[in-house]
């Protein structure tokens, strides 16, 4: 699933963890992010709402961390140990929201890539 798009958000990424380092809170990394990528000229839309479906009904309530360009999902964690729910969340997020790619971050790990999930759908 490597692309273009997907490399310059890991980038930008690495480049937040290289500089804050691990064992902040979620929300700093995302504040830091979202700065890192409009940097990077992309265009980032935070904690957007979607829906879910369920046999014709609409359930409100859900968000994305991340949307980055209209096209990947990004989904931040940061915990020391990444909780196999976020893999399944995430998915559940490229369905609800007829996207293709997403990315797992965790912000939590000593070594950035060692935290990063790439998700296609």
């Amino acid at each position: 699933m490597a692309d273009k798009l997907t490399e310059m958000i890991i980038g930008a990424a690495i480049e937040v963890h290289k500089i804050l380092g691990p064992g902040l809170l979620e929300s700093i990394y995302e504040e830091a992010l979202c700065h890192e990528l409009s940097l990077r000229g992309l265009s980032v839309k935070r904690q957007l709402k979607i829906d879910i479906l369920y046999k014709g009904k609409v359930i409100k309530g859900q968000r994305l961390d991340l949307l980055v360009n209209n096209e990947v999902i990004v989904e931040l964690k940061s915990v020391t140990s990444l909780p196999e729910v976020a893999m399944a969340q995430t998915l559940s997020y490229l369905k609800a929201s007829n996207l293709k790619r997403a990315l797992l971050i965790n912000f939590g790990e000593k070594i950035l890539i060692d935290g990063i999930k790439r998700i296609s759908n």
